[in-house]
């Protein structure tokens, strides 16, 4: 059942995307270089020891800019700065090697960006194998990287899956030439059919495909012919986002302003390629995210063991997330803390063996309560609302889940809501309800993507 216009003009608000609760802009920063090394080694004997750690490695840089991306990024074609920028996050892992005491177990690492294959293969394998050793890789471990199908060579290919890596996610977006120059992401329908091949070819078990709906020219048709090509690559995963135009943080989104689609075409483009998707034989895991029925992401979801970090999705259960490199967001379920988001900085100190952290947060026991009840919502569209809960929401808000139940986007009986399959299309229009950061920051005027 869809959404109706109505309805969809509705709930297109502004909202977060819940990677996590607080939502960074609502952190109290309250954390710095002192208080987060007694927070992660509390986290660490909490949690770590057992479930082991989860690294997210920042590599920020870009060989051309393309206007859709919202992610920290450097533009530069000087592959000079790859070792500094090394030396810096290897310092910063020997400071929590030290806060950590022992050996610890290694549940997952994931190499994000900008574009991490911007860094040649011996590089990587240098940056990464120097970790890895430090660690006990755990045998039901992810390894995966964030690779742009122009510059992924067979040697990141073949040197990553020497370390351990059989999961990549391809940036591909649109594969129209239209939409693809107005983005400035030009890649060939044939470079992604090579780096697939590549991958299969070394034993990737998981190739992942990021695809963006609402981009300038896109249509229905145009749409039509991203997804035949996509059907003939079978991808494990696929990733289908909303585009989020922020040209406030974002200026080079002002370029194509007129030629994007408005939000009932663009909400006719999900429910399409999401339907063409279905047909392909894959089945709907949550907010964006679609995987084939065997794949571990949706067995994780058919056993309610399904997880959602800064990373999006994921079906390890460690809660400690260690986020190396600027910008990089570390997530150990009591605290997070962020980088300095300049790399210039962020080496400097490195080098002098001080923390980078611009930002952080200590989680409340109220914090914690909602973060799980926020996480049960996205992950798994259900979620008992115990009183504490309910009570500390305003009547506003309560009417609100009383009218979207009217409405049929939920159900609420007996302290249990669960989200209809037309209400996962707003499902982070449900979890503001129980947003207690932001409703008691309700006056400020706060930054996100719309929520359709």
């Amino acid at each position: 059942m869809k959404l109706s216009p109505e309805l969809i003009r509705k709930y297109n608000t502004p909202a977060p995307r819940y990677t996590s609760y607080p939502t960074v802009p609502l952190w109290e920063n309250n954390v710095d270089g002192k208080s987060w090394e007694v927070l992660v080694e509390k986290a660490f004997q909490l949690y770590g020891k057992e479930e082991g750690i989860t690294l997210y490695i920042h590599l920020p840089f870009c060989e051309s800019l393309c206007t859709y991306c919202g992610c920290n990024k450097r533009i530069t074609k000087n592959h000079g700065v790859e070792y500094p920028y090394i030396l810096a996050l290897l310092n910063e892992w020997n400071k929590y090697l030290k806060i950590l005491g022992e050996k610890p177990k290694l549940a997952g690492i994931h190499l994000g960006g900008g574009t991490p294959t911007f860094f040649s293969p011996d590089n990587l394998y240098f940056l990464l194998g120097t970790i890895i050793d430090d660690c006990e890789v755990l045998p039901n471990k992810e390894f995966s990287f964030e690779g742009h199908p122009n510059n992924t060579s067979y040697s990141h290919l073949e040197n990553l899956a020497e370390l351990g890596f059989d999961r990549v996610s391809y940036g591909i977006q649109d594969f129209d030439p239209q939409v693809q120059k107005a983005i400035h992401r030009i890649q060939p329908l044939e470079s992604v059919e090579k780096a697939v091949f590549n991958a299969r070819e070394l034993g990737y078990q998981s190739i992942n495909f990021d695809l963006i709906y609402g981009l300038p020219f896109q249509t229905i048709s145009t749409m039509t012919e991203t997804f035949e090509a996509v059907k003939s690559l079978q991808p494990d995963r696929i990733a289908f986002y909303s585009y989020a135009h922020v040209p406030s943080s974002f200026p080079a989104q002002k370029s194509y302003e007129k030629d994007l689609p408005n939000e009932l075409e663009k909400r006719e483009m999900y429910e399409f390629g999401k339907e063409m998707l279905l047909q392909m034989g894959y089945v709907e895991i949550g907010m964006d995210h679609f995987a084939k029925p065997d794949d571990s992401l949706n067995l994780a979801k058919e056993e309610g063991e399904l997880h959602r970090n800064f990373m999006g999705y994921t079906t390890s259960p460690s809660k400690m997330l260690l986020g190396l490199g600027a910008s990089s967001i570390s997530d150990i379920h009591i605290g997070y803390a962020q980088n300095t988001k300049s790399i210039e900085t962020y080496q400097s100190e490195l080098k002098d063996y001080e923390w980078s952290i611009i930002k952080g947060h200590q989680l409340t026991k109220q914090d914690v309560k909602v973060k799980e009840l926020i996480l049960n919502l996205i992950c798994n569209h259900e979620a008992v609302i115990e009183d504490e809960i309910w009570d500390s929401i305003p009547f506003e808000n309560q009417e609100n889940i009383k009218e979207m139940e009217a409405e049929g986007l939920l159900n609420f009986n007996n302290k249990l809501l669960s989200i209809t399959e037309m209400g996962v299309a707003v499902v982070r229009n449900i979890c503001m309800q129980f947003d207690l950061r932001m409703i008691a920051k309700k006056s400020e005027k706060l930054v996100f993507s719309k929520s359709i």
